[in-house]
């Protein structure tokens, strides 16, 4: 697995790939925190920066995982792959990782510009890392799916599009609540939704079901 995680994470740092991904999310971080300082309170970092990017976030990792294993398949590398020395799970947690070490990079980043106006002012630490946290398991959750989807198909756009759909679908399913009176029905969309299981995370709570729900479906797809 180690040989698997190593060749993934030099294959991000080779290609534009994680970098335009790190790019773009740094970019909007940017601009929030900007708005943030403009506003004069850093009680917007947690419920203005982090909230707004989760989404953003869950649009664009689609594109980490999009190659994982689309692009063996293509370049009929898988059999080679299939055939090495360690079992498909390793290789599938390999990958994983891979991709899930980048987004914690990024989010690791995401932290510098509330590390700087800390000298000046006294953020909510808890608020601020109770939402990375929730990006965090949310968005490996997202990659986990991501990885499964690559595996589906040869072409790279159709997995994209294929994990950008379902991704925005378990974010924005809660809000079909509204339209729907099955009392069943609406509590089982609300289980699935990953806004209202985030949620928590943004007001400082330790949430022991969404943190075990995040990882059902991490383990559902990748383990």
């Amino acid at each position: 697995m180690g040989a698997i995680y190593k060749k993934e994470l030099r294959s991000y740092v080779t290609s534009p790939v994680g970098y335009v991904v790190a790019a773009v999310l740094f970019a909007l971080y940017g601009f929030y925190y900007y708005s943030v300082m403009l506003s004069g309170s850093t009680y917007y970092i947690s419920t203005f920066v982090y909230s707004n990017m989760f989404i953003w976030s869950m649009m664009l990792l689609p594109i980490l995982t999009m190659r994982v294993f689309s692009e063996e398949q293509k370049n009929r590398t898988d059999q080679a792959l299939l055939t090495a020395p360690v079992g498909v799970g390793s290789i599938v947690v390999g990958k994983f990782l891979a991709a899930a070490t980048v987004y914690a990079a990024i989010l690791v980043g995401s932290l510098i510009p509330a590390v700087v106006i800390g000298f000046f002012s006294s953020p909510n630490w808890v608020l601020i890392l109770g939402t990375v946290i929730g990006s965090f398991l949310y968005g490996v959750a997202i990659l986990a799916i991501g990885t499964f989807v690559s595996a589906l198909t040869q072409s790279q756009i159709v997995a994209a599009i294929g994990t950008f759909g379902i991704s925005i679908l378990l974010v924005v399913i809660d809000q079909l609540t509204g339209i729907i009176s099955n009392e069943v029905v609406v509590k089982i969309l609300n289980w699935l939704s990953f806004n209202s299981r985030y949620t928590p995370f943004t007001t400082g709570t330790f949430n022991l079901a969404s943190i075990v729900f995040s990882s059902a479906w991490r383990q559902s797809f990748c383990f």
